[in-house]
C-alpha cells in the first residue's frame, strides 16, 4: 500500500534533500534556497522505489520516523518557485507591472531604438533628394535611382548577415550592423560633395549594413520572449521601426535648415555610434547570459519559451550551409516569401515617393510635405502594438496560430489595399494624410502576421529565412520605387500606380492565407 505526503501553504518554502551523512532514501524539509514568486502555481508527485524509506519531517515538534514500503510525495505550492520540480511548473502570465520593468523589456526597447535610427537615416534622403535633385538638375525618374541606391545594398545582405545571426546571435550582429550603417549615414555629407559615385556607394553601403536590422530583430525576440508575448514583442520593436521613419521625416527639414544640406545626416550618424556603446554593455545576447534578470524571470523564459525555441549555450562549431533547396521547397516558405514582397513594395513606395506625392499633387512646401508623410507612421508604431497584444490574446484564448496569422495578415494587407484606394480620390492633402494614415496604421498588423511567422515555422532558421524573404522584400522594393518614377512619366498619373499597388495587396493576401501555416514545419524532408 502507498502512504502519500502532501506539502501544502504552511511550508510551501521547503523543498525535499537528502540528509547528510545518511543514506540516500532518507530526506528531510530544509528551507529552499530558491526565491518565492506569487505568480508561481505548479505541483508535482514524486514516486520513489518500493524500500523502506524513512521519512524525517522537521517541524518545531519531536523528530518521527515512519516506514513505508514506497512513497509519493505531492508538492503543491500556489506560490513558490521549487528549483528540481520546475520543469512541469506553469508560470502565470507576468502582469503589465512585472511586464514592462523586466529585462526583456529593456532588450526589446533597445531594439526599438536601433530600429528607429535604421529608418532615420535611411529616410532622410527623400526629404534631402528634392533640394539635391534641384542643385544637380536631377530628372524624377533618376531621383528615383539615387533614392533606391540604398536598396542596392539592401539586397545584397539579408541572406548572408541572416546566416550569421543564425550562427552568432543578433546581438554581435545587430552590434556590427549599426556601427557600419552610423558610418555611412556620417560619411553621406563628404560623399556627395565628391561625386555621384561615391554617393552611391555610400548609400550602397547604409543598405548592406541595415540588411541585418530584422533578421537580428527577430533572432532576440525569438531568444527572450515566449511565443504568447512575441507578438506583443515585434509590435514593440517595429513601432520604433515606424516612429523612425516619422523622426526622420519631421527633424530633416529642421536640422536642414540649422545646420544646412547634411545636417540631419551628421546628427544621426553620431547617435548610432551612441547606441552602440549602450548595447554593448547593457544587453545580454541570451536570458541565461544575463547578470541583470531575476531568478522568476529567467524560469518564466525558460519554461515558456525555450520550449519552442531550444537554447545553445555553446556556439555553434559547425559551419553548414543553411539548407536553401528545404527552405524553399516548401509552400509556407513561399507564402511569407510573397507576403515580405509585398510589404516592402508598399512601404517603401510610400515612404520614398510621399513627399513628393503631396508635393506635386497638392503642391504644399517641403517641410509640409513631410509632416503630411510623417503623421501616418506614427500611427502605424501604435496600431502595431495594438495588432501585437490582439494578437497575443487570440492564441492565449484558444485560437490556433495559423488562423491567428491569417487574420493579422489579412487586416495588413486588405486595409491598405482599400485606403490606398481611397487615396486616390482625396481633393486636398488633410483629406489624402487620413486616407494614408488609415492604409500605413492598418499595414502594421502585418508584423503580426508573416513577421512574427518567421520564427514559428523555422525557429532553427529564422535568420536566414527572414534573409531571403527580405531580399525579396528588397527586390521588390527596388522594382516599386524606380517603376513609380517611370510610371508617373509614361503614365502621367501617381494614382493609377496607387491602384496598382491595391491590387496587388488583396492577391498577396490571398495568397498568403491559402498556403501561410502557424505551426513549426518540417524542412528535414523535400516536397510540398
Amino acid at each position: 500500500m502507498n502512504s502519500a505526503l502532501t506539502i501544502k501553504q504552511p511550508i510551501q518554502t521547503h523543498s525535499l534533500i537528502p540528509l547528510q551523512n545518511h543514506k540516500p532514501s532518507r530526506f528531510k524539509l530544509q528551507p529552499s534556497r530558491f526565491v518565492n514568486s506569487s505568480n508561481q502555481n505548479c505541483s508535482r508527485t514524486v514516486s520513489f522505489s518500493p524500500n523502506s524509506i524513512s521519512i524525517q519531517p522537521r517541524f518545531n515538534g519531536p523528530v518521527e520516523f515512519r516506514t513505508v514500503p514506497s512513497l509519493r510525495v505531492r508538492v503543491s505550492s500556489n506560490d513558490a518557485q521549487l528549483g528540481s520540480f520546475n520543469e512541469d511548473c506553469e508560470p502565470k502570465a507576468p502582469s503589465f507591472k512585472e511586464f514592462i520593468t523586466s529585462e526583456r523589456i529593456k532588450v526589446v526597447a533597445m531594439l526599438a531604438l536601433a530600429l528607429a535610427l535604421c529608418n532615420a537615416d535611411r529616410v532622410v534622403m527623400s526629404v534631402a533628394i528634392v533640394p539635391l535633385s534641384l542643385a544637380h538638375g536631377w530628372s524624377r525618374s533618376f531621383s528615383g535611382v539615387v533614392q533606391s541606391s540604398f536598396l542596392w545594398g539592401y539586397l545584397i545582405s539579408p541572406i548572408a548577415g541572416g546566416t550569421l545571426v543564425d550562427y552568432y546571435g543578433g546581438k554581435v550582429v545587430m552590434g556590427w550592423g549599426v556601427a557600419l550603417w552610423s558610418l555611412a549615414t556620417f560619411l553621406t555629407p563628404w560623399a556627395a560633395d565628391t561625386s555621384l559615385w561615391a554617393l552611391l556607394a555610400t548609400r550602397a553601403m547604409l543598405g548592406i549594413a541595415e540588411g541585418v536590422a530584422l533578421p537580428c530583430m527577430n533572432n532576440m525576440i525569438a531568444r527572450w520572449f515566449p511565443q504568447t508575448e512575441r507578438a506583443r514583442a515585434v509590435g514593440i520593436a517595429m513601432a520604433g521601426f515606424q516612429l523612425g521613419n516619422a523622426i526622420g521625416l519631421m527633424l530633416s527639414p529642421i536640422l536642414m535648415s540649422k545646420g544646412g544640406l547634411f545636417g540631419p545626416f551628421v546628427i544621426f550618424g553620431l547617435s548610432g555610434f551612441l547606441w552602440v556603446l549602450v548595447w554593448l554593455s547593457a544587453i545580454s545576447s541570451t536570458p541565461d547570459r544575463s547578470s541583470q534578470i531575476s531568478k522568476y524571470e529567467l524560469e518564466y523564459i525558460m519554461n515558456k519559451g525555450w520550449k519552442s525555441f531550444p537554447m545553445e549555450n555553446k556556439p555553434k562549431t559547425n559551419r553548414i550551409i543553411p539548407p536553401f533547396r528545404r527552405l524553399l521547397s516548401k509552400m509556407p516558405t513561399w507564402s511569407l516569401i510573397v507576403a515580405n514582397a509585398m510589404h516592402s513594395w508598399g512601404f517603401f513606395v510610400i515612404l520614398s515617393w510621399m513627399p513628393i506625392y503631396f508635393n506635386t499633387i497638392y503642391h504644399v512646401d517641403l517641410k509640409q510635405a513631410a509632416w503630411f508623410s510623417a503623421v501616418p507612421w506614427c500611427v502605424m508604431g501604435f496600431m502595431g502594438y495594438f495588432g501585437g497584444m490582439w494578437s497575443d490574446k487570440l492564441i492565449r484564448s484558444g485560437i490556433s496560430v495559423t488562423l491567428t496569422r491569417k487574420i493579422m495578415q489579412s487586416i495588413g494587407f486588405i486595409g491598405p489595399g482599400i485606403a490606398l484606394t481611397g487615396l486616390t480620390t482625396a481633393r486636398n492633402p488633410f483629406l489624402a494624410s487620413a486616407w494614408l494614415t488609415l492604409a500605413v496604421g492598418l499595414k502594421s498588423f502585418s508584423h503580426s502576421g508573416f513577421l512574427v511567422n518567421l520564427q514559428e515555422i523555422a525557429p532553427h532558421y529564422s535568420g536566414v529565412l527572414h534573409g531571403i524573404s527580405n531580399t525579396a522584400g528588397t527586390f521588390a522594393a527596388i522594382v516599386g520605387t524606380v517603376g513609380a518614377g517611370f510610371f508617373v512619366e509614361l503614365v502621367g498619373s501617381f494614382r493609377g500606380f496607387l491602384l496598382l499597388t491595391s491590387l496587388l495587396y488583396f492577391l498577396a493576401a490571398l495568397f498568403y492565407n491559402i498556403f501561410s501555416t502557424g505551426e513549426r514545419v518540417n524542412f528535414d524532408e523535400t516536397g510540398p
